[in-house]
């Protein structure tokens, strides 16, 4: 099958433009989809729930990530703000976590009882009484707070069911590579949101990079979070 758009050569093309042209896909990274290419639902949900088992199996858990999230601007402009972070877990009730971007220094500690949130760019400090786990710190921040907390999910005790909850569509991708790492590529649908997924493959199915699109939202706008270093079993 061939493709020619009204504005190219009608002549055919030479070895050199040939190699140029292989030379721009190898560049680029050019990729031409459809929704055949995508298989099993349940392939998917699969992989999604080795990861939910093998994290939520986790006692402690420490890793780094980066973070952009898209504003969109009254003038429709998009505008990418970046930042970077670390976390700390210990099931079932203590975590610490620290983001740091242009416009943010926040750090948040968890024990089991108070969730004390510091913002040093602004030098204000918050107290909320929480007690109990880490899943229900977040349920109540999200809950009583209207804290969104996107790719918390993936610190819960279950995070398949939160996951899966209000999911209508789930495909299989097939496999990507992130920071190195060989990922299996998922790909979810709800109802106001698209999400993407990138599983690191082997004996670790640990969470790799998140992409969440906002379709309810003019221009769609992102937030994209990638795991960095990830450690477990910590002394």
């Amino acid at each position: 099958m061939s493709y020619q758009s009204d504005n190219m050569p009608s002549h055919p093309a030479t070895p050199g433009r040939h190699r140029l042209w292989v030379a721009c896909l190898l560049l680029t990274g050019a990729v031409v989809a459809s929704t055949g290419t995508a298989t099993s639902d349940n392939a998917a949900l699969a992989i999604l729930k080795s990861m939910s088992d093998y994290v939520g199996n986790q006692e402690t858990i420490e890793f780094t990530f980066d973070s952009d999230i898209e504003v969109i601007t009254s003038d429709l402009e998009k505008i990418q703000f970046a930042s970077s972070g670390q976390a700390l877990l210990s099931r079932p009730d203590r975590l610490r976590a620290h983001r740091v971007g242009g416009y943010a220094d926040v750090e948040l500690i968890f024990d089991g009882r108070t969730a004390s949130i510091y913002g040093r760019n602004v030098n204000g400090y918050a107290q909320l009484s929480a007690p109990g786990t880490v899943d229900h710190l977040v349920h109540a921040l999200r809950a009583g707070h209207a804290v969104s907390l996107p790719g918390a999910d993936f610190l819960l005790s279950d995070s398949y069911e939160a996951l899966v909850a209000d999911v209508m569509e789930a495909k299989y991708m097939g496999q990507g590579v992130i920071d190195g790492k060989d990922c299996e590529h998922l790909a979810f649908r709800n109802f106001d949101t698209d999400w993407q997924l990138w599983v690191e493959v082997g004996e670790r199915p640990i969470p790799r990079k998140l992409v969440i699109t906002s379709k309810t939202l003019n221009c769609a706008p992102q937030y994209t979070v990638r795991i960095k270093n990830w450690k477990t079993d910590l002394e």
